[in-house]
């Protein structure tokens, strides 16, 4: 089995700055890409900026800038929020760079080598914000003003030349790639959405533009700008080298093990880019995952709304781990969820201060005051100890099915399940009472620590910041976390040396 490993997020737009939906993606491909490094893994991580088409070239012209110029602007903020949410991406891609439109040029020209592509005209319903076609069917005239049903935005009417792809010609393929691929597209939901969509009839997809300039010109038609979702999702081809096939980066990593993105994008992911993949004979990404939004109050945040919540902001007031861990365990992975101040303490207080944090103070300083800072000596493990141990060896196999089918909650529910356990034994055994027999004090102390050890490995992909200042106690650095450790129940060795450990949450007060 291969160990390599290939996510991206949805490659964002920067026509505004970065807001919470797009933090909670980020993380989200974060927490599965260091997960997949501690198992072993060789994993490339991907995000960027999709940079291109109408409604960049017109929030440019609003502020009187080269699309260029306003591009490199926004684009630079996120790039900071990669480092501001602490993303261990191994590259940034800007579609606005050559390796990029080589790319994109290169898999037009397969297309049109290959009779996919046809120039028409073509008149329907056209949202710049969300850069996408609609039909009739698919819009609403809400206050005299006619809009997408699914996203709200507005719609224009557009009439011009276009090339078109043979979209209808692969209906009957993508329904026979869904069947023999029943896990490509999670959660269930969006795989049922995505197939009753294609069931109802695929239509021949416009994929050039002429009515604006800003964008990748088609190779034999410099008067076409390429469709911007054309252009868009090449950049998970372009990031490894494409259309060098024989490029290491390429022959490692592609087909893509998981795309991360937004289920307002599903269907330019699971139709559209494996319908553009096929007709090129390429194989598709092995899994589309859309997850739900990061509303404000009841709301999808947008800027037109003015209801855009700044992680950020957020990071500033609470901390980064916490804003990391709120948004990984508060939210069900594939459905909408929002994130409220009161919430994100409460989360701050019982689970990570009261949860994790006081378990490793309350640990850490009985072992200091007791035993010295030192791993203590044990023998063998007696009924209560094995119990709890052998929870990580009863679930571990079960915890890496789950990863691999995305179910974050499976693993956030385990990890707490196990902070509510690990701190009731630690209680239960009552080692302050055992001072005169110091073998079984010595023992649950080893036991309590290995746990915290257990606990801040499968922490570490969700806060990684604050599991790498426990994992110090034991003197383990990042690049030394592997998962699998997670089953040695002796791995702490008799003797060795242990740290001190700072508070690591502070209450808030309410």
């Amino acid at each position: 089995m291969s160990k390599n490993f290939y996510i991206t997020t949805p490659i964002y737009y920067p026509s505004a700055k970065p807001h919470m939906g797009h933090a909670y993606s980020s993380i989200v491909s974060d927490f599965f890409a260091r997960l997949k490094k501690i198992q072993g893994y060789e994993v490339f991580f991907l995000t960027g900026t999709d940079e291109h088409g109408q409604k960049i070239q017109r929030a440019a012209e609003i502020e009187k800038k080269d699309p260029l110029k306003f591009c490199d602007e926004i684009s630079k903020t996120f790039e900071n929020l990669c480092k501001s949410l602490n993303l261990s991406n191994n590259d940034f891609i800007r579609t606005t760079e050559e390796r990029h439109k080589k790319s994109v040029e290169h898999l037009w020209k397969v297309l049109e080598d290959k009779n996919e592509i046809y120039l028409s005209k073509y008149s329907g319903w056209y949202s710049v914000s969300d850069e996408a076609f609609y039909s009739n069917e698919e819009i609403e005239v809400i206050d005299g003003i006619k809009k997408s049903k699914s996203s709200g935005s507005k719609v224009e009417w557009v009439e011009e030349e276009s090339y078109f792809f043979k979209l209808s010609k692969w209906q009957k393929p993508l329904l026979k790639f869904y069947e023999q691929n029943p896990k490509f597209i999670l959660p269930k939901s969006r795989k049922n959405e995505v197939i009753s969509f294609v069931k109802g009839g695929l239509k021949d997809l416009s994929i050039s533009r002429k009515s604006f300039t800003w964008g990748i010109k088609v190779p034999s038609n410099t008067d076409h700008v390429i469709y911007v979702w054309l252009d868009a999702l090449t950049n998970y081809l372009s990031a490894l080298n494409y259309p060098d096939i024989n490029d290491k980066f390429y022959k490692k990593f592609w087909p893509a093990d998981v795309h991360i993105i937004g289920k307002d994008i599903l269907r330019f992911h699971a139709i559209y880019w494996p319908a553009f993949l096929l007709a090129a004979d390429i194989n598709p990404p092995k899994r589309v995952y859309g997850h739900g939004w990061i509303l404000s109050g009841d709301e999808k945040m947008s800027k037109s709304k003015g209801n855009i919540l700044d992680p950020l902001e957020i990071i500033n007031q609470y901390g980064l781990d916490p804003l990391r861990y709120y948004l990984l365990k508060e939210v069900s992975f594939g459905n909408d969820g929002n994130i409220s101040n009161e919430k994100l303490e409460s989360c701050i207080n019982s689970d990570l201060a009261n949860n994790y944090g006081n378990l490793c103070q309350r640990v850490i300083s009985f072992c200091e005051k007791n035993i010295g800072l030192k791993i203590p000596k044990i023998n063998d493990f007696d009924m209560e100890d094995l119990q709890i141990l052998d929870n990580y060896k009863n679930n571990y196999e079960d915890l890496k099915i789950h990863i691999d089918n995305q179910n974050i909650n499976f693993y956030l529910n385990f990890i707490i399940d196990q902070l509510f356990k690990a701190n009731k034994y630690f209680n239960d055994q009552e080692p302050w009472k055992k001072k005169d027999d110091k073998k079984r004090l010595n023992t649950i102390v080893y036991v309590s620590l290995e746990i915290i050890r257990k606990i801040s490995i499968l922490l570490y992909p969700i806060i990684p910041q604050t599991a790498l200042k426990v994992l110090n106690i034991f003197n383990i650095k990042e690049s030394d976390i592997e998962f699998a450790t997670i089953l040695n129940d002796k791995y702490l060795l008799t003797e060795d040396r242990i740290n001190k450990i700072e508070i690591l949450f502070k209450k808030i007060s309410k």
